[in-house]
């Protein structure tokens, strides 16, 4: 990494005097090896394509359509297969996105319910020298999703409606370390122990999730903008029709971007967000999947980590309802032209913070305190699944760091970035990612 940035600037003053944008036609793409970081995850390593279609670069910086492509996996276990298509112009007025997923998680992290309430051993944050992954759990992901935009007549509001399938799967993790260790208990094992994940649930389960809202947006480029807003407000949810697990719910999602220019190449952009149950009764596997209008990541999880509160250790605040915001400063240093590409470098201090706003299960959660199997230790302190929850009252939880972006036209976006948060129970070190796009 320290590597990494000079070599970018160097290339970026090598590579052309003239910062003046052309416009892009055409198609425009090129297979990539998918080679990222994230402390979460592990190294990614694979191949994965952008495609772009300008057209007659009349809509340039707005492409015609989109597609992506990735094949990779992570060190750490887990396989992405995705691919994903987007275009506001195959259909005259009407949006049209489509995606198709696989996410293997073969030791995906599980922290447990509500925040504060779940007590975080950094030291078990891994696979412990007694053969044990305390935060450790398999989750298979199969997803299919689509969704249709249109606008009201010639505003800057509009309407957005979407169908997702979701086939998920959920147990003990799987790993070489941990196979047949007789230590080897997780939190997950211990909620299903003490009924706090249903045995109707433990294994996961199938839903048709629908969702629909409106949508008002001024931005100047959607993918890398300068001035503008852009909310979405919709609610989703899936009537239990297949898993039959009684697990019937609604969801209301509220997101609002600003985006103000300070200077030439300075903007600040600011996210507040919303997530939560309406009605009924989401199973604790689809606690951290957010749902979104646009598609920024493939995957888009929380609350923790990438997508959401940068530096937090992965889905570390899971509740019923939550509430998160990201601010930042972005700073394009450098425009510059190569490969008959027009480039740019940028740079984004961020502070993120969010935090659980209602608890999930907490009547389930209570009841372990009458749980005195010992479950972890610790240089010779012993935990006991009542130690689990904490009793604590959840707080608001924040984070900051700094990103370098690597902009292609506009839209193809490689980032680096880093963060740290502020509480050593929200994660301990530096939490890195390397991936694609600015997360909002």
């Amino acid at each position: 990494m320290k590597r990494l940035i000079p070599i970018v600037l160097l290339f970026a003053a090598v590579a052309s005097a003239s910062a003046q944008e052309i416009t892009k036609t055409g198609l425009n793409f090129g297979p990539l090896p998918a080679v990222g970081y994230s402390s979460d995850l592990g190294w990614h390593y694979g191949v994965l394509s952008d495609i772009y279609w300008y057209g007659d670069g009349s809509t340039y910086p707005e492409y015609m359509w989109k597609a992506n492509v990735e094949v990779s996996r992570y060190s750490k276990g887990n396989t992405v297969l995705h691919s994903f298509f987007d275009s506001k112009y195959l259909i005259p007025g009407l949006r049209v996105s489509a995606a198709v997923s696989w996410f293997g998680n073969k030791t995906t992290n599980f922290y447990g319910f509500n925040g504060a309430n779940s007590l975080y051993i950094p030291e078990m944050d891994m696979i412990s020298e007694a053969g044990q992954g305390l935060y450790l759990m398999r989750r298979d992901i199969f997803r299919v999703q689509t969704c249709f935009q249109g606008t009201f007549g010639d505003s800057n509001w509009g309407w957005a409606a979407g169908l997702t399938y979701w086939n998920i799967k959920t147990g003990h993790a799987e790993n070489k370390g941990l196979s047949g260790n007789a230590n080897d208990v997780s939190l997950y094992d211990v909620y299903v122990r003490n009924g706090v994940i249903p045995e109707a649930e433990k294994n996961g389960g199938q839903h048709l999730e629908i969702k629909a809202g409106v949508v008002y947006d001024t931005r100047d480029f959607e993918n890398n903008p300068t001035r503008g807003t852009n909310l979405e407000a919709y609610v989703f949810g899936s009537p239990d029709i297949i898993s039959k697990h009684d697990n019937n719910y609604l969801k209301l999602a509220v997101h609002f971007k600003q985006f103000f220019p300070l200077a030439e190449r300075l903007v600040f952009g600011g996210h507040l967000a919303y997530q939560g149950l309406i009605a009924g009764n989401a199973p604790y596997y689809m606690l951290q999947t957010i749902q979104s209008i646009n598609m920024k990541q493939i995957n888009t999880e929380g609350l923790g980590s990438t997508c959401t509160l940068r530096g937090t250790i992965t889905n570390r605040l899971q509740g019923n309802s939550y509430a998160w915001s990201n601010f930042e400063l972005r700073w394009t240093f450098a425009k510059f032209r190569a490969a008959n590409q027009n480039w740019a470098l940028a740079t984004n201090p961020f502070f993120d913070m969010g935090m659980i706003v209602s608890p999930y299960r907490l009547d389930q959660m209570k009841g372990l305190s009458a749980d005195k199997t010992v479950v972890a230790s610790v240089d010779g302190k012993d935990y006991t699944a009542a130690d689990l929850y904490t009793q604590q009252a959840e707080k608001l939880h924040m984070s900051a760091g700094i990103g370098l972006h690597v902009i292609m036209n506009q839209n193809f976006n490689i980032n680096f970035e880093f963060g740290k948060c502020f509480d050593k129970n929200d994660g301990a070190g530096l939490g890195i990612n390397i991936g694609l796009n600015y997360i909002f």
